[in-house]
């Protein structure tokens, strides 16, 4: 074990943008070290576990690590050929307020890697996330008008469907407060996979040139599915669900698994309703035109109208 075990870089975000193939991505470099549990949390934990009162959310914050003794756990295998070692959360990027902590835990040089997408389509994923779990009963353009109602009622922050794509501050707020920061888009991701993270390897410092196994597997894909007897074990959130991921970790090769069982049972992918599309169009054009005009991103994949 290293005697410093501690991440130095972090994926911060955005939720919804790919983060869990890069986690997998990440961890197959043989330098870098990746937690067995994706998604700890541990800097946001307080605030999320404020956040309980929509339908199966006192069972999703369940697994979230509470203490700096239990996330420091999470990294005891950390051996000397590691020379990078992350924490994949993508909740830190809605927070910038836990900055300071970041700081005084990991250290002001910390690296940061943010994942942005498409906002329109990032919602919606969002949304079709939790249609998936049969949490949300609304249909896309009534959730988004009941937004702020949510939020009122305590609702974990994941029901926020347009506020979760809002990056334009938060982004900001973790460029201005770190001095490594790297911001890559989750469509790039995907149709450049090894450029992207061979980039990456670059920015963490270890070797640039290695070629992950597993860049053709994508990891939680997303989609609908039919609703039977395995889908709901699958999909539904409880108590016993967040207690297994706690205490199993998930791996590559059981993720593979579901998605191969999952295939079977897959539905044609809805389209956004124009509705919502037009409301949403509208929504967040000021944020990404803030969002180009001072960032170096590159967003010629994302909706037409947003460019």
């Amino acid at each position: 074990m290293k005697e410093n075990s501690l991440p130095n870089f972090i994926v911060v975000g955005s939720p919804k943008c790919g983060t869990t193939s890069l986690h997998y991505y990440l961890d197959d470099h043989p330098e870098i070290f990746m937690p067995k549990q994706k998604e700890l949390h541990y800097f946001t934990a307080e605030k999320l576990l404020s956040l309980n009162n929509g339908p199966g959310d006192k069972s999703v914050n369940q697994f979230h690590i509470k203490s700096f003794q239990a996330y420091k756990k999470h990294f005891n295998k950390v051996l000397k050929q590691h020379k990078a070692i992350g924490d994949a959360s993508p909740s830190y990027i809605n927070y910038p307020k836990i900055i300071p902590e970041i700081k005084e835990r990991l250290g002001a040089d910390v690296r940061i890697i943010i994942v942005l997408r498409d906002p329109i389509k990032r919602a919606f994923s969002n949304y079709l996330h939790l249609v998936r779990e049969n949490r949300e009963k609304l249909s896309f353009y009534e959730a988004l008008q009941t937004e702020d109602e949510r939020k009122k009622m305590g609702y974990s922050d994941f029901w926020f469907y347009k506020w979760n794509s809002l990056y334009s501050k938060k982004v900001k707020a973790y460029q201005d407060a770190f001095e490594e920061v790297y911001i890559m888009t989750n469509e790039n991701l995907q149709q450049n996979p090894l450029e992207s993270v061979q980039k990456l390897y670059k920015f963490l410092g270890i070797d640039a040139n290695y070629k992950p196994q597993n860049l053709s597997k994508q990891y939680n894909p997303g989609g609908v599915y039919k609703e039977n007897l395995i889908t709901k074990l699958i999909f539904r959130q409880s108590g016993l669900r967040s207690f297994l991921k706690r205490y199993i970790p998930i791996t590559p090769g059981m993720k593979s698994l579901k998605q191969s069982v999952l295939k079977q049972f897959e539905k044609p992918k809805p389209e956004i309703d124009k509705q919502s599309e037009d409301f949403l169009v509208e929504y967040f054009k000021d944020d990404v035109k803030l969002l180009k005009s001072s960032f170096d991103i590159n967003i010629e994949s994302w909706h037409p109208k947003l460019k």
